[in-house]
């Protein structure tokens, strides 16, 4: 997050905006080993305002906006899209 503003800030006098995608617990190849484990996601889904993990889907809108002319004047900004999970202390 902090190399994003200061990336943000070094690169933006040049037209380069650098943003982040911090993403909860999302239903990928890469976090397999937790969504399949049903301990493992009874818990993290118990800590989740939500109830339930993310849906990859549910990032890409996030980068659709960053890479499109509505997130033109976004820069050095960090999106968490995790349910909710941050605010619960989980």
């Amino acid at each position: 997050m902090q190399m994003a503003r200061n990336m943000a800030d070094e690169y933006g006098p040049k037209g380069v905006r650098v943003n982040c995608i911090a993403p909860g617990l999302i239903r990928t190849d890469f976090a397999k080993a937790l969504w399949e484990n049903p301990d493992t996601l009874a818990r993290s889904t118990a800590r989740s305002p939500l109830r339930r993990i993310g849906e990859p889907e549910e990032i890409a809108g996030a980068a659709v906006f960053l890479a499109s002319r509505a997130g033109a004047f976004t820069t050095g900004q960090t999106f968490v899209i995790d349910g909710g999970q941050t605010i619960s202390g989980g």
